[in-house]
């Protein structure tokens, strides 16, 4: 079976990115580790963080896929990795089509609410977050007890009040659902950040045609 590795890639490179609050603890450096639903698939991920980069591991079917992007918003690299067919690419995203990606999703007003509930030991508040062009809305769930580095180029949920714990995120199109397990401080592993050297440097288009197609 094909697995359509540019679109869950493309959609879980912004699945962990640039939710940030002011908050009681500031992470600087560590690991989220994440549950999230990518194209009707439910994956776990982790997601590395520092100031200046992040990068988000899962697996998806054979393949192990990795998406680096800098807190800048200015570069993106999806590496696929496929022991079982001897594959190793890196597709980097040009400055145009990281600002494609930007454009399909939606700008979300929120509405805070009073409801709270505690989600995998973070305390967190409930937030309508509306989507006026599209006509719908979104709950999720915030916390004040953490804060996390800006890390990547989109800043939808900057105006949610908090961080997001359990909440909505956005595919070419099509929403899907995320919830944060644990964020654990610690140094990151060499090499999180980096293209390692035996990864063929591919565009995006190339990793379109190797995934088997997906818009």
């Amino acid at each position: 079976m094909k697995i359509k590795l540019f679109t869950v890639a493309m959609g879980a490179a912004f699945i962990a990115t640039a939710l940030n609050a002011n908050a009681q603890k500031a992470y600087k450096e560590g690991v989220i580790t994440m549950n999230m639903n990518a194209m009707g698939q439910a994956i776990e991920a982790k997601s590395y963080f520092r100031t200046d980069s992040s990068s988000v591991a899962f697996n998806a079917g054979p393949a192990d896929i990795k998406v680096l992007s800098d807190s800048k918003g200015t570069y993106m690299a999806i590496l696929v990795d496929v022991p079982v067919a001897s594959i190793k690419k890196a597709a980097i995203a040009t400055p145009a089509e990281i600002e494609e990606q930007r454009s399909k999703f939606p700008v979300l007003t929120f509405k805070p609410g009073t409801e709270t509930k505690v989600i995998n030991g973070f305390n967190c508040t409930k937030v309508v977050a509306t989507d006026a062009k599209a006509g719908k809305t979104y709950d999720i769930w915030v916390t004040k007890d953490v804060s996390i580095p800006e890390t990547s180029a989109t800043k939808l949920y900057a105006g949610a009040g908090g961080f997001p714990i359990q909440y909505t995120t956005f595919q070419n199109g099509q929403a899907s659902e995320v919830t944060i397990k644990s964020i654990v401080e610690q140094k990151v592993p060499a090499g999180t950040f980096g293209i390692p050297a035996d990864f063929e440097k591919i565009s995006m288009d190339d990793l379109k045609s190797l995934g088997g197609g997906g818009n």
